[in-house]
């Protein structure tokens, strides 16, 4: 259930976004870099939405590139813009979600249950609030039990009680999985991830553990600035 990418290249028309990297991912793992250093880009090749240029990415020894359907199958991703959609029920929409991934629908009730969304089940997407869009966001990625979850940015824009809902289930969900979660809240790192991976200029400058970060730099923030700025 890890995620293993070795001497990864992409290039776009002349510039290179991502800069020979690897890296192996266990547990839940933040992924820090600022805007432009290569983040989204990494999750669309770890989530086969583009292919690299060169080298190999696998989520849980699966080649995304050689084998993309069998990848899919096993990856719950949720974007930084949640593409949900806005007119369909709350439950509906995941019975959907269900019936494409052809799973039975009496795993609806119990994804519901668990991402808080009992209350909200019978309302349209688009009345919700945006913590509560997000618990869709999270409850489509989960869905089919991946072994491996890639979250783009899932608490921004929520309020403190929605962030601290968010973080609590990410770190349930991040018991018996892997996560990879990109951020750029630098106290969520420190509050429920383990590894941290940061990106400067489609580098990766920075693979240590949550517990050396913090005695090489003091906090995460410290190593975020020092390391890109």
């Amino acid at each position: 259930m890890s995620i293993q990418v070795t001497n990864l290249r992409k290039n776009i028309e002349q510039q290179t976004v991502l800069d020979d990297i690897s890296f192996k991912a266990e547990g839940v793992v933040a992924l820090l870099g600022p805007n432009g250093a290569g983040k989204s880009t990494l999750m669309k090749i770890l989530t086969t939405y583009t292919l690299p240029t060169s080298g190999l990415a696998y989520v849980s020894d699966i080649n995304v590139v050689e084998e993309p359907e069998k990848a899919k199958k096993i990856i719950g991703y949720l974007p930084e813009h949640n593409p949900v959609y806005l007119d369909l029920y709350v439950r509906e929409y995941l019975e959907y979600v269900a019936n494409v991934r052809k799973i039975p629908r009496t795993k609806v009730a119990e994804i519901v249950e668990r991402t808080g969304l009992t209350r909200e089940q019978n309302k349209k997407i688009k009345a919700l609030s945006k913590g509560y869009r997000q618990r869709v966001g999270l409850a489509q990625a989960i869905i089919h039990d991946p072994k491996v979850l890639i979250l783009d940015e899932p608490t921004t824009g929520l309020d403190p009680n929605q962030i601290l809902e968010i973080r609590n289930l990410i770190t349930d969900l991040g018991q018996d999985r892997t996560i990879l979660l990109s951020t750029h809240i630098m106290q969520e790192v420190e509050a429920i991830c383990n590894q941290v991976l940061i990106l400067h200029q489609g580098k990766l400058v920075k693979n240590e553990s949550l517990t050396h970060i913090i005695e090489e730099f003091q906090t995460v923030e410290k190593a975020f600035y020092q390391l890109t700025h």
